[in-house]
C-alpha cells in the first residue's frame, strides 16, 4: 500500500462530491467535458484493474469510490443535458 497513492486518490476525490453537487444543483452542462469525465474514469477502471491484477489491497477502494463518484458526474451530465434539450424545444 503506497502512502503517496492513497495521498493522490484522497485528493482527487475530494473535488468530485463538489462537482457532483453543482452538476445536481444547477442542471446545467456549461463548463463540463463528458470528454474528459469519460477519460478520468477510464484512468480510475484501469487503476482499479490494476489493483485486481497485479497489487491488490485496501486502495483499490479509493479507485472504486472515485471511480463511481465520476461516473455519477457522467450521468449527471447526460441528465442535464436532456434538461436543457426539453427546454430548448
Amino acid at each position: 500500500m503506497s502512502f503517496f497513492e492513497i495521498v493522490m486518490l484522497v485528493c482527487f476525490g475530494a473535488a468530485w462530491p463538489f462537482s457532483i453537487y453543482k452538476s445536481y444543483t444547477s442542471k446545467s452542462i456549461a463548463g463540463k467535458s463528458v470528454l474528459f469525465l469519460y477519460v478520468v474514469g477510464a484512468g480510475y477502471i484501469a487503476g482499479t484493474l490494476h489493483k485486481v491484477f497485479y497489487n491488490f489491497d485496501l486502495v483499490i477502494f479509493l479507485y472504486i469510490l472515485n471511480g463511481v463518484m465520476v461516473f455519477t458526474d457522467v450521468f449527471l451530465y447526460h441528465r442535464n443535458k436532456r434538461l436543457l434539450e426539453a427546454t430548448a424545444s
